[in-house]
């Protein structure tokens, strides 16, 4: 063979294993509706306690102080596992990561009434020992969005990273649709013990089908390799450059607009079926805990859409970013505002359904940020981004709690709803970009 031809099988076999990283066809669909299933389970059995907690604290005595500290201490251990997770998923493969702490967390959740129960046996120690096994579940929970981010990363091409993920996103949206309506309906006829059960045992068998169906397929057995490798394969070191990204004003607006943001989420995910309970008792349950979050996957798609008509307008990547997440802050403020002003049902339900489904355009914004800074290195970037949102939302949460019991003022929890709103949109809008980091 002669030194041309050696040249052109080289450049023809390091090509061929250049495009054997990303997924074909079918596993782009077998992957999406696998971790799109995944998201629902995660939200479906986060948002269980929540849905759930009016109940159990009208049964187990709860202040509202102690039920905020059972609602936040499970983003303390949602926030511990962020960065792990992504380190972890980035080096060994986020698949698997999934499918240990999927199995983990649908057993505390099958669980929870016998540790209810359990705890209630405990004099002293009931509340740190629930609050123990909250924390276990969030950090069980916590390493699913990264190690999505670095599956995401490693097995797509950098055009089709952020719609894939923004979309699969709308995962969370249809878990929380689940609870709301599953969950409303099983509380209703048989008591909220069997909603852990149900929702449990869902999680089980997803965390099954991930397992026996997606990651056992023939060729992710031979090409899924370790980010570690990737790296070493393409000359970069396999060691995250955490001096580089921790000294980027880009990574700190990134990672401050998705504190502002989660601590909206998270405050609202935790509280909103208790604020409808008390203000509004007399409305249709499965109003409030199903009809917020229709609005997610809609408006995630019109985020996606106008995301890529203005980069068809020519629009810069990080202009775009700016839009989407400003849209989402600004919106939220002004529905939060809305609700402070108002005491009718309906228009309260109109505005907390335009909050939540505002989430959307943060999937297209912030959220795909980690892509924008450093491919190589998503997941963990992810991670650090989260556990700071995870932290200030946990904080929110139980501050919330804290707030009503001494004030029962909504009004002074949406206040620092808007504040961080506001908070996120100008340093985001002065700070942000899409320009890589490494």
């Amino acid at each position: 063979m002669s030194l041309g031809e050696k040249l052109k099988y080289s450049l023809i076999r390091q090509h061929d294993i250049e495009n054997q990283r990303y997924w074909t066809r079918s596993e782009k669909r077998r992957w999406f509706f696998t971790l799109f299933a995944g998201c629902c389970m995660v939200y479906a059995t986060r948002t269980t306690m929540p849905l759930l907690m009016p109940s159990v604290a009208g049964e187990k005595r709860y202040t509202k102080t102690e039920s905020g500290t059972i609602l936040s201490s499970f983003f303390w251990g949602y926030c511990l596992s962020q960065i792990y997770g992504g380190l972890l998923s980035d080096k060994y493969g986020g698949q698997r990561i999934i499918f240990i702490s999927s199995i983990f967390w649908s057993i505390i959740t099958i669980a929870m009434p016998s540790i209810f129960d359990l705890s209630s046996h405990l004099s002293t120690l009931s509340l740190p020992f629930i609050v123990l096994v909250r924390i276990l579940n969030g950090a069980m929970q916590g390493v699913y969005f990264p190690a999505m981010m670095s599956i995401t990363s490693q097995n797509l091409s950098e055009t089709e990273r952020g719609n894939f993920f923004s979309l699969l996103t709308m995962g969370s949206a249809f878990g929380t649709l689940t609870t709301g309506l599953l969950g409303t309906f099983v509380l209703d006829y048989f008591g909220w013990a069997w909603v852990f059960q149900v929702i449990g045992f869902i999680g089980i068998s997803w965390a099954l089908l991930l397992r026996y169906y997606t990651i056992s397929s023939e060729r992710q057995r031979i090409i899924n390799i370790s980010a570690s490798n990737l790296c070493i394969k393409n000359g970069i070191s396999s060691e995250v450059p955490w001096l580089k990204l921790i000294s980027s004003r880009r990574l700190w607006a990134c990672v401050i607009g998705q504190a502002c943001e989660m601590n909206c989420f998270f405050v609202l995910l935790s509280w909103l079926p208790t604020y409808f309970n008390e203000n509004f008792p007399h409305r249709k349950t499965y109003l409030v805990n199903f009809l917020p979050w229709i609005f997610v996957p809609p408006c995630t798609i019109f985020a996606k859409y106008l995301s890529e008509n203005l980069l068809s307008k020519n629009y810069q990547l990080t202009s775009t970013r700016k839009i989407i997440q400003g849209i989402c802050f600004v919106v939220q403020s002004v529905s939060l505002m809305i609700v402070m002003s108002t005491k009718s049902f309906p228009i309260s339900l109109i505005c907390m359904c335009t909050v939540i489904g505002m989430t959307g355009f943060h999937a297209s914004g912030v959220t795909v940020n980690p892509q924008d800074l450093s491919s190589n290195f998503s997941g963990s970037v992810f991670g650090l981004m989260n556990t700071v949102g995870a932290t200030v939302g946990f904080l929110g949460v139980y501050l919330a709690g804290h707030i009503l019991e001494l004030t029962q003022s909504w009004n002074s929890v949406f206040n620092l709803l808007v504040t961080g709103n506001l908070i996120g949109l100008f340093v985001f809008s002065l700070f942000g970009s899409s320009e890589p980091i490494i």
